[in-house]
């Protein structure tokens, strides 16, 4: 039986590795005046780190299901320790480029410790996976906030990366020292496992369902929070990096309902839940949308979306963990590959909307994806007896 001990730290090892995507969104204008670069080149840091991200999923987390969870966490963390002391000296943005990219590589850590969870949680998927679902979301969220904050204090963007590198290699000892050995599933070879991973889209109709939604609700995501830097940064509102970085603070008030989301996930019909969080998700953009202007409305949206956002994932995530206990990693790389792909392409997008024609370019980009997310929800619930 997992403990509460262990269910804590998987979430703050869930948070403090996937925060390391995020440091650089509300910290974007502060690198591109000390590197003297465009909005667009700097715009492309998020995209590397979440290009990472997706190769991690797919090439490292499946190994979860081969080999022992808890030594391949702590492998990861050293080599994600190591890239962020890289950046927290270099200044060359193609190093920077590179370095991001590996930052975002070793963080797929994250993708290995829910699975994880799942696998002990017995009965209890929705919850315990809810729960270090919160903590992975306060360290998306809260990530915004303490970059924003460090680098107004010391004046330096690398500063962040410094004391995340910290944070790494102190969850070292407490993986080490709380979390049990795991024994793995899969014995056949790496391309197998691979293949097998792939092969889990073919398995289940509720899977690609699954994944094609969180795609698209996740690109809309990390469309947003990128291009919302850029909106805060200028007229009318001209804030500096540690009011943008508040907004990080107004969604972890979301990412507290994430326990409650799972209950509800294991109780009540999940495709109802989803449902309601795209209209959230949908209302908020509409009003960033119409009241550009307006401070309030960005406040409401950024809660009404990132609520949206987290609602989806984890009912999406307690009904895809119940298809097959023994494949875990394999399933959760399926899924979470297919989501980081789509954060990178809405994060592309993203900042070339706002280059080409603001934040209205961004808006309606925001609720196309929108429209399309409710579609495949309408369609779930049409085949919703289809696993």
């Amino acid at each position: 039986m997992i403990s509460k001990k262990q269910i804590f730290v998987m979430s703050a090892t869930a948070g403090i590795s996937v925060a390391n995507l995020y440091y650089n969104q509300p910290i974007l204008n502060d690198i591109a005046k000390d590197l003297n670069l465009s909005h667009l080149a700097v715009g492309n840091l998020p995209t590397f780190s979440q290009v990472g991200y997706g190769l991690g999923v797919l090439f490292v987390s499946p190994l979860g299901d081969k080999m022992d969870r808890k030594k391949l966490m702590i492998i990861l963390h050293v080599l994600l320790g190591l890239s962020l002391l890289g950046l927290a000296f270099i200044s060359n943005i193609f190093v920077i480029y590179i370095l991001s990219l590996f930052a975002g590589l070793f963080a797929a850590s994250t993708q290995i410790v829910i699975p994880m969870g799942a696998a002990m949680s017995g009965k209890d998927k929705g919850r315990v996976v809810g729960t270090i679902f919160s903590g992975l979301l306060g360290g998306i969220l809260l990530a915004r906030t303490l970059s924003g904050y460090i680098t107004e204090w010391f004046g330096n963007w690398h500063v962040i990366f410094g004391f995340s590198a910290i944070l790494v290699f102190l969850m070292i000892i407490f993986i080490s020292k709380t979390l049990p050995n795991m024994e793995a599933h899969f014995e056949d070879s790496y391309f197998s496992l691979l293949k097998s991973s792939i092969y889990q889209l073919k398995r289940f109709s509720l899977l690609r369902r699954n994944t094609l939604l969180i795609t698209v609700i996740f690109g809309a995501f990390c469309s947003f929070w990128t291009t919302l830097t850029f909106k805060l940064s200028q007229d009318p509102f001209n804030y500096n990096s540690d009011i943008i970085g508040l907004f990080g603070v107004l969604a972890v008030g979301g990412a507290l309902l994430a326990p409650y989301i799972g209950r509800l996930s294991d109780k009540i019909n999940a495709n109802g839940i989803k449902l309601i969080a795209v209209c959230m998700l949908t209302i908020g953009i509409v009003l960033i949308k119409e009241f550009d202007t307006n401070i309030y409305s960005f406040i409401v949206a950024t809660l009404l979306i990132d609520i949206g956002f987290q609602a989806t994932q984890i009912s999406s995530l307690s009904q895809i963990y119940s298809l097959d206990e023994k494949a875990h990693s394999r399933i959760n790389t399926a899924y979470m590959s297919s989501m980081f792909v789509g954060g990178s392409i809405g994060t592309f997008i993203g900042v070339l909307c706002w280059e080409k024609g603001g934040w209205n370019f961004v808006t309606l980009q925001l609720l196309a994806l929108a429209v399309l997310s409710l579609g495949i929800i309408l369609y779930s619930y049409m085949n919703k007896n289809l696993t």
